[in-house]
């Protein structure tokens, strides 16, 4: 068969030399969980095929399994070229929900726990001449309440807005050669306002002293190039961006980045790219390159029906941003989900904003565990992620409300933990619903879903600047006091699907037919788009997703109105 998603799944750290594992590979359930202790990690019969990087409860696994399944191995072979022979060999998996162990050869080479976040181990002491096999074990219990799993359904059917779960691999495992002192993790932060650049990287594998060189590109031309000495540790280097060009929406810029680390091992080169952009606040206004930005956005949740959490090929990615923009809206909230780093390629591309969201639902942050496994995941995704241009804030949590679940620390915790690795990006800390007296955030966020008879009066307080009195979630929330901007997060979610058979839902009430739809939908818009003092919103949701029918779009992705019908709605966004 034909790889699936055959197309690199990091643009944003390309190397030349690798190989693709997608494709099919053995599988075997393990209900009980005793694999291990039977040795499943040999060459024992397993009597299932999968398709990877497909989940197994998507069609396109070829299993289609929906029930849950607390254990689930993976195998298959491989072999590596003759010329990589001389060098490390890096397993990658771009993610695995949710606890994944590692064998090579039958020896156990490591292990990670989190659904989200890519891992990586290095597999080159364990490698032979010839056939090589590869077994990844998976554990994954979302209800024991230890593990963030977003809106997966904690119960056998789909309810409400959680979905159909997701179990084992589900984006791209491939294989990558690199020299025995190689480039580990890198981090690109613009000065947008000194036009230059800074490239901090850590060097990985044996230690070396060696040189790191960067060269800029821009348009196929050698703009900006520097190097600097490494003894071993960590090295840096500054580059001033002659005639700078901004990374905007509508405008997507992007420089081309080639970063070279020569040693005594050889040289590691790897290709990347950044985009020159500022994101910050003043007051109630949030800023982009230091000009106003009011933020047009759509809800998307990253969700596909015959791939689940995995979208079936490269151009569903690209197509979903294009429907969005299509709407007239600059960006997307990531809903409940670490979208995986080829949406964030084609975001960056396409000059299309977004909030990076942790699916954290499910998970007691009240307990030691959950709240150890969410720290240690988001701080993963936080560093996978840093260099996106499309990336303008974080919001590790949604909707959380005030228990035991959710302790006061920990939102205080998580926002310094957001500014203290990435201190060039926005950051709240609960999207929605709670909000306390010392913790900080860069943003009040609310979700205020009424209809528009009800919602203009939700936002009297910022027309009249008597802000204490604009809505919050809930009645002992922390009021807002003006001197930050306020994002309605999540708005409208009008239930409208002329396909229905019964089952489905939205906010609100059904309309009766189009003419209404149409009616609430430019009323919503108009009133967010004019109420003074709100720094955005972003409408749910972009398409629907198995019984949750507000979407703009189908299922499917074909548009439910016509296109005289979505002229009306981009011109509602625009305003």
């Amino acid at each position: 068969m034909d790889i699936p998603r055959p197309e690199h799944p990091r643009p944003d750290r390309f190397r030349e030399d690798w190989i693709n594992l997608n494709g099919r590979w053995e599988c075997r359930f393990d209900p009980g969980q005793s694999g291990h202790a039977q040795e499943f990690f040999t060459d024992v019969p397993y009597d299932k095929e999968i398709v990877v990087p497909f989940c197994i409860e998507s069609e396109l696994s070829g299993l289609g399994y929906k029930d849950f399944m607390p254990g689930l191995w993976y195998r298959r072979t491989f072999r590596v070229p003759d010329g990589w022979k001389d060098r490390r060999v890096l397993l990658h998996v771009g993610a695995c929900d949710y606890f994944t162990a590692v064998y090579v050869n039958g020896a156990q080479i490591g292990k990670h726990r989190g659904g989200y976040a890519s891992f990586s181990f290095d597999i080159t002491a364990h490698l032979r001449d010839g056939d090589n096999t590869l077994v990844l074990e998976v554990l994954d219990n979302l209800r024991d309440g230890e593990q963030p799993a977003g809106k997966q359904c904690g119960g056998f059917h789909s309810r409400g807005c959680s979905y159909t779960r997701v179990t084992g691999i589900w984006q791209t495992v491939w294989l990558e050669a690199v020299p025995r002192t190689y480039l580990g993790q890198f981090h690109i932060r613009p000065d947008f306002d000194n036009q230059r650049v800074t490239i901090n990287a850590q060097p990985a594998g044996s230690p070396a002293a060696g040189t790191l060189e960067a060269k800029i590109f821009a348009d196929g031309k050698v703009v900006a190039q520097d190097s600097a000495r490494v003894l071993g540790g960590p090295v840096q280097v500054t580059l001033d961006i002659p005639e700078a060009v901004a990374w905007q929406p509508g405008q997507p810029f992007l420089y081309d980045v080639e970063l070279s680390l020569a040693t005594s091992a050889g040289r590691d080169v790897v290709k990347t790219y950044f985009g020159l952009r500022k994101i910050h606040t003043a007051g109630r206004t949030v800023y982009l390159n230091n000009e106003p930005l009011f933020l047009r956005m759509v809800l998307d949740q990253g969700y596909y029906p015959d791939g689940i959490y995995t979208a079936p090929n490269d151009e569903a990615l690209r197509r979903d941003i294009e429907i969005s923009q299509a709407l007239g809206c600059n960006g997307a909230r990531l809903h409940q989900k670490v979208f995986e780093p080829r949406f964030l390629y084609w975001a960056d591309k396409m000059g299309y904003l977004v909030w990076g969201e942790l699916g954290d639902w499910h998970c007691d942050l009240g307990a030691l565990q959950g709240a150890g496994n969410l720290l240690g995941e988001w701080l993963e995704v936080l560093r996978r992620d840093w260099n996106h241009p499309s990336i303008i804030g974080w919001c590790p949590l949604n909707e959380r409300k005030e228990s035991k679940h959710c302790p006061e620390w920990l939102l205080a915790y998580l926002y310094h933990l957001n500014k203290t690795i990435d201190p060039d990006r926005l950051a709240i800390d609960v999207s929605g619903y709670i909000h306390r007296e010392g913790v900080p955030s860069d943003l009040y966020d609310v979700h205020n879903y009424a209809a528009p008879a009800e919602l203009a009066p939700s936002f009297e307080g910022l027309r009249n600047e008597n802000f204490s009195e604009a809505f919050k979630n809930y009645p002992n929330d922390v009021p807002y006091d003006g001197t930050k901007p306020y994002f309605n997060s999540e708005c409208g979610g009008i239930w409208w699907n002329p396909r229905s058979e019964g089952g489905d839902w939205g906010y609100g009430s059904r309309p009766a037919g189009e003419e209404e739809f149409v009616t609430r939908f430019r009323e919503t818009i108009r009133i967010h788009n004019t109420t003074p003092n709100l720094a955005g919103w972003c409408y749910t949701q972009l398409y629907d997703i198995e019984q949750e029918t507000n979407g703009l779009y189908y299922y499917d992705r074909e548009p439910k109105f016509s296109p005289e019908v979505m002229k009306k709605l981009r011109a509602a966004v625009l305003g």
